[in-house]
C-alpha cells in the first residue's frame, strides 16, 4: 500500500524540499489548492457559489512551533471571515480548522488552541456562518472533542469531524448524533497504528456505512465526506430510510476531485459543499490528498513524466 509511504513522506523535510523544487509541482498543487491568499481565493468562492455549491474553507498549515505562528493562523481566519462578511457570503461558506494550526501541540496547547479558535467561531457566527473542527491523528481527538463541546455551549452550530477508520468512532458517533449537532464523517487520512484503526479498505468502508447509519438515524445534521460513488449512493438510501429531506444532510467533497459530481448532486437538489483549501503551507495537505486516492498519485506522477 502506497498510502502509508506517502503519509510518512509528508513528515519528511527532505521530501518536502524535493517535491517543492520540482518544476511541475505548482501546476499539480493548483488542482487541489487554488490560491495562496484571500484575494486569490475570492474569485473561486464566487464562481462555485454561483454554480449552486456551498463551501468550507481551510487555511492550510499545521506545523506550528510557536505561539506567534498560532496567533497568525487565527488572524488569517479572521481576515477570511471579514471578506466573507463584506461579500454577504456567510450563509454559503463556512470554515474548517485544524486545532494543530492554533497551537494544540504546543505546551499548554489545549488552552491555547481553545483561546485562538474561539474568536474565529465568534466572528463566523456574527456573519451567519460556522466552523467545523477537523479531526487529526488519534492522539489529538480527546482535546478536539473537549474543545468542540466547550464551543458548542455558546455556539451550538459548531461542527466536528469523525474518522471511520478509527475503532473509537462508532461510539463517538452515537454520542454526537444528537439534536443540533453537525458531524462530518470521513474515512481518515492519517497514518494510524493497527491498535487503534482499521487497516484494510473493505473494513474501513463497512465501518463508514455503520457510522453513517447511526448519524442518519440520529437527530443531528450529517455531513457525508466522501468521493466514493458507492458510498454516496448508500448515503442517499440511508437518508431516504431515515425520512430525511435533502436539506437535512449534505455531501462534502474536496476541491479538484470529481468536480462534475459536485455539480450533478447540486443540480439534483442535494446540498453539496466543496472543501476548499488555500495558503502557502500546502505540503502536508497536498501529500494527504495523494495518499487518500491512487488516482491522485497517478495524476501527479503522470504530470511529472510528461512535463517539458
Amino acid at each position: 500500500m502506497l498510502g502509508p509511504v506517502i503519509l510518512a513522506a509528508s513528515r519528511s523535510d527532505r521530501m518536502r524540499r524535493l517535491i517543492s523544487a520540482a518544476p511541475v509541482t505548482k501546476q499539480v498543487v493548483d488542482r487541489f489548492i487554488p490560491g495562496e491568499s484571500v484575494a486569490d481565493i475570492l474569485p473561486v468562492i464566487e464562481d462555485l457559489t454561483a454554480r449552486g455549491l456551498e463551501l468550507t474553507m481551510d487555511v492550510v498549515g499545521e506545523d506550528i512551533t510557536t505561539p506567534e505562528q498560532a496567533t497568525a493562523a487565527r488572524d488569517a481566519y479572521l481576515a477570511l471571515v471579514d471578506r466573507l462578511g463584506e461579500l454577504g457570503l456567510g450563509e454559503r461558506v463556512e470554515m474548517s480548522v485544524k486545532l494543530s494550526m492554533f497551537g494544540q501541540s504546543l505546551p499548554g496547547g489545549h488552552e491555547l488552541a481553545l483561546a485562538n479558535v474561539r474568536p474565529v467561531v465568534e466572528a463566523a457566527a456574527a456573519i451567519g456562518t460556522t466552523v467545523t473542527l477537523d479531526a487529526e491523528d488519534h492522539t489529538t481527538l480527546d482535546s478536539m472533542f473537549a474543545i468542540h463541546e466547550e464551543l458548542r455551549r455558546d455556539f451550538p452550530q459548531t461542527g466536528c469531524v469523525i474518522q471511520a477508520y478509527l475503532f473509537r468512532t462508532e461510539a463517538d458517533a452515537r454520542r454526537l448524533a444528537a439534536a443540533g449537532s453537525r458531524v462530518r464523517l470521513v474515512k481518515g487520512a492519517y497514518k494510524e497504528p493497527a491498535e487503534v484503526a482499521y487497516q484494510q479498505k473493505h473494513e474501513i468502508d463497512k465501518a463508514y456505512v455503520r457510522i453513517l447509519r447511526t448519524l442518519m438515524e440520529g437527530a443531528g445534521y450529517p455531513m457525508v465526506g466522501s468521493h466514493d460513488p458507492r458510498l454516496i449512493s448508500i448515503a442517499q438510501e440511508l437518508a431516504r430510510r431515515a425520512g430525511r429531506k435533502p436539506d437535512e444532510y449534505e455531501f462534502q467533497m474536496l476541491y479538484g476531485i470529481r468536480g462534475d459530481e459536485h455539480l450533478r448532486l447540486a443540480a439534483e437538489g442535494h446540498r453539496m459543499r466543496v472543501y476548499t483549501a488555500y495558503g502557502t503551507d500546502w505540503y502536508g495537505y497536498f501529500m494527504r490528498r495523494l495518499a487518500e486516492k491512487p488516482a491522485n498519485l497517478r495524476f501527479f506522477l503522470r504530470s511529472m513524466i510528461t512535463h517539458d
